[in-house]
This record gives C-alpha cells, sequence and structure tokens, in this order.
C-alpha cells in the first residue's frame, strides 16, 4: 500500500540546502525538531524547479481570477 506524505512548507520553517556531490544528488532538509530531507538526483533538479514554478504559477492565475477573495 502507498501513502503519501505531506510536508507544509511556511516562511518559519527552515530551508536548507547541500550538494551531496558523492551521489550526485541535492538534499533538501525542512525543519529543525523533525526534520524531513528531499533528496534530488542532478538529472531532476530541473523539473522539481519547472513544478515549483508550474504551481506559482498557477497561484498567481488563480489570483487574477473575478471573486478571489
Amino acid at each position: 500500500m502507498q501513502g503519501m506524505v505531506h510536508v507544509h512548507v511556511t516562511t518559519e520553517v527552515p530551508i536548507r540546502a547541500r550538494a551531496l556531490a558523492f551521489a550526485d544528488r541535492v538534499e533538501i532538509r525542512f525543519g529543525k525538531a523533525f526534520p524531513v530531507a528531499l533528496l534530488v538526483d542532478r538529472d531532476a533538479v530541473d523539473r522539481l524547479r519547472q513544478a515549483l514554478k508550474d504551481g506559482m504559477d498557477a497561484l498567481v492565475a488563480a489570483d487574477e481570477q473575478p471573486g478571489k477573495v
């Protein structure tokens, strides 16, 4: 059975990134007391960047919709 992990990132959540050159990936750590790490292979960094951009573009487009509070 598959599950999904949700990590709510806010402006208060510390975010740190470091290159793991030996593994050819980037580690992105979220939080302090109960940290979560996202490991991204070098070849997938641009895909992650594009997914974040697409999400932000959708939020901006939603802001421009009539009736948005």
